[in-house]
């Protein structure tokens, strides 16, 4: 009898243990499937704390947490490549439609399945395959002195290469992407040897060699260095509304020229969004593409970027709204990374630093 009872005990002893694991990886397990789904992977090479209060808001509105990692573009493509199936990203945002293009001729990407993206970004801003949908758009123009400079004095890039601007001309560095998009776009449209003759102009031109971002040019040209510059739009932008009182004062002295408006048009690019090949959230992904194109996220990032925004609903600050509409190149901003190596070449030719 004692035997018998024993073996019970035992039985119900060993029953309970079994229970008791069970439950606790049923449980663990449960917890971190849920836990996988709350999440997003941003593969980003943009660095701007707009986006940063718009993940906020996307986590605040869905649980769902994003997870930046930040990098080139070309570093977080080669990161990918390297990961193969085992990447974690989800997302992967850059800065330049060559770039993206690149991105999906790299086999990084799939297709971004879901119809509110395509209700939210007009074709003319996205993949033709929808391999990825752009966030916002940015001008590359003229900046001048206001007070040394009459803008009838401009029309072109062209005109900065022009005599009269000699030792006038602020520019950044041949390694900035963005010159490198511009001059490509110069390729396209004119040929390589007219896009050499126009670096050429530049260089000669130039008041300085060139050095820092597009805010050190609008500083330059503040302190007499130079009178005119090649920036970005939302530079101006930014500048006009900062916390620090000198940026503002700089801004309230420089105006903007969109150049070429009777002839081929300003450069335009974007930063646009796609969807990683092994996204392992896809979901969520998703989820967070269709934020930051929707009316809401696309409020939050012109008025906290002054980039212009790819869906029309969105609400513009009033500066973008006062600069009205302007012509665009006419070239396909996914194929301007083809012309970046004769863009390399073209500016280590003419000694653009």
């Amino acid at each position: 009898m004692k035997q018998r009872g024993k073996k019970w005990f035992l039985l119900l002893v060993s029953i309970i243990l079994f229970l008791t694991v069970y439950l606790f990886y049923k449980n663990n397990w449960g917890q971190h499937s849920e836990d996988k789904q709350q999440v997003v992977n941003v593969y980003t090479a943009r660095h701007y704390q707009i986006d940063n209060e718009i993940f906020q808001e996307f986590t605040r509105q869905t649980g769902i947490q994003v997870n930046e990692v930040k990098g080139t573009a070309e570093e977080l493509i080669e990161r990918m490549i390297r990961e193969g199936e085992a990447s974690s990203a989800d997302l992967f945002i850059a800065v330049d439609g060559g770039v993206l293009n690149f991105a999906k001729q790299s086999e990084v990407l799939q297709p971004l399945t879901s119809k509110l993206l395509i209700q939210n970004v007009p074709a003319e801003w996205r993949d033709s395959d929808n391999y990825w949908v752009g966030i916002a758009t940015r001008s590359r123009v003229i900046v001048y002195a206001k007070d040394r400079v009459s803008p009838s004095e401009l029309s072109t890039y062209e005109d900065l290469t022009n005599e009269q601007w000699e030792g006038k001309v602020l520019v950044r560095s041949a390694s900035s992407l963005y010159n490198q998009s511009l001059l490509a776009s110069f390729i396209e449209l004119s040929g390589e040897s007219e896009a050499e003759k126009w670096a050429a102009g530049i260089v000669r031109n130039l008041s300085r060699n060139p050095e820092g971002g597009d805010k050190a040019q609008a500083k330059a040209i503040a302190t007499n260095i130079g009178d005119v510059a090649i920036m970005n739009t939302y530079y101006i932008g930014q500048m006009s509304v900062s916390p620090d009182p000198e940026e503002r004062e700089i801004a309230e002295q420089l105006g903007v020229l969109f150049p070429n408006q009777q002839t081929t048009g300003a450069h335009v690019n974007i930063s646009g969004v796609g969807l990683a090949k092994y996204a392992p959230n896809k979901d969520n992904a998703l989820k967070l593409a269709e934020f930051l194109t929707s009316r809401e996220g696309q409020t939050m990032l012109t008025q906290g970027s002054y980039e212009f925004p790819v869906n029309v609903e969105a609400d513009m600050p009033e500066m973008l709204k006062d600069w009205g509409s302007f012509k665009r190149q006419p070239v396909d901003i996914a194929n301007l990374g083809y012309f970046h190596k004769q863009a390399a070449e073209i500016f280590e030719k003419v000694g653009w630093q």
